[in-house]
């Protein structure tokens, strides 16, 4: 049932941000969207433009007047903009730094001075180099060199969840935690180092599937559709979900090669081939790689009605969307 909340989604013009505020509307509720359309996309949410209920205002987190304006007339937050993609990172590694870890400073700050509930999306970018299968929320985190740059979007998503917990321990701001596991769906961009896209568009188009590394690290594809109704539950959940971090996605593993694989077999009559390519040429000497993701979904599973769905459903929904384009 709609509650008619005035609701903030920071990034909503993202792939992930764009769905939910699809979803939110949908249920009736106000969205007013901050987004600086640096990796999110006009075009994300276009089909929004005529709803009396969306606001969009293009502008940074990291302007920290904007962010309490627009945060004094709303109910609540979802804090989703952040630096996208391992190119990004690897690219821009100031930048997404900085991002992530003063957007989210802004983005508490203008929250606590009406204790305004916030969900800040946190990534399993933040589990490092630990090999300890599958990931539990309470796990150590292990980060290789600070000379890796790749090391420095997992040290920021995790410092952003020090942030929001201690806003939540030392002045009761109601938070939530969610670390997102290698979403996948519609709209997704491979512009940013996304598999899935880039994999479905080089098998539309029967180029080679270009595998990282000796394809055999593994993933876990959770889909679009699935992760934001868990962080539309999660925020409904006031009692079990403050102060608490949450997996989300899916625990269903692949290896990168047998992903491509299985696109090139989904997608209509495609004649691609995997091509194997060294981390070094795409990413440049000393990359360092997360070799096996998987989330343990004990905790959601027993917080909400959390149940992804399968891997082949959520490929099938993606390559129909990128088909039909």
């Amino acid at each position: 049932m709609p509650s008619n909340k005035k609701i903030l989604i920071t990034g909503g013009a993202g792939f992930i941000g764009s769905h939910l505020t699809e979803k939110l509307l949908q249920r009736g509720e106000e969205v007013f969207v901050i987004d600086n359309l640096s990796t999110g996309s006009s075009e994300n949410i276009k089909q929004l433009e005529n709803n009396p209920k969306f606001h969009f205002i293009k502008g940074s987190v990291l302007d920290r007047d904007l962010v309490v304006q627009t945060v004094a007339k709303v109910d609540e937050i979802y804090h989703l903009a952040a630096a996208v993609g391992v190119k990004t990172i690897i690219e821009k590694p100031l930048e997404s730094f900085l991002v992530n870890i003063d957007g989210t400073k802004n983005v508490l700050e203008a929250a606590d001075i009406r204790k305004i509930p916030v969900l800040i999306t946190s990534s399993s970018e933040v589990y490092g180099k630990n090999e300890k299968l599958p990931f539990k929320e309470e796990d150590d985190r292990i980060y290789g060199s600070a000379y890796h740059d790749r090391w420095g979007y997992g040290l920021s998503k995790g410092s952003d969840e020090f942030l929001g917990l201690a806003y939540f321990r030392e002045k009761g701001l109601p938070v939530v935690i969610v670390r997102l596991f290698n979403v996948i769906g519609p709209r997704q961009s491979g512009s940013y180092g996304m598999v899935v896209p880039r994999f479905i568009k080089q098998a539309l188009t029967n180029e080679p599937l270009e595998v990282y590394g000796d394809g055999d690290q593994t993933r876990c594809f959770g889909y679009v559709g699935s992760v934001v109704n868990a962080l539309i539950e999660l925020m409904g959940n006031k009692e079990k979900s403050y102060g608490q971090i949450f997996n989300v996605g899916s625990d269903e593993k692949i290896s990168i090669k047998e992903l491509a694989q299985k696109i090139i077999q989904l997608v209509p009559k495609s004649s691609s081939k995997i091509k194997l390519i060294t981390y070094a040429q795409v990413y440049g000497a000393n990359f360092e790689d997360m070799r096996d993701r998987q989330p343990d979904l004990s905790k959601i599973k027993k917080t909400i009605n959390y149940q992804p769905i399968c891997l082949a459903e959520s490929l099938q929904k993606t390559i129909d969307y990128f088909h039909a384009l």
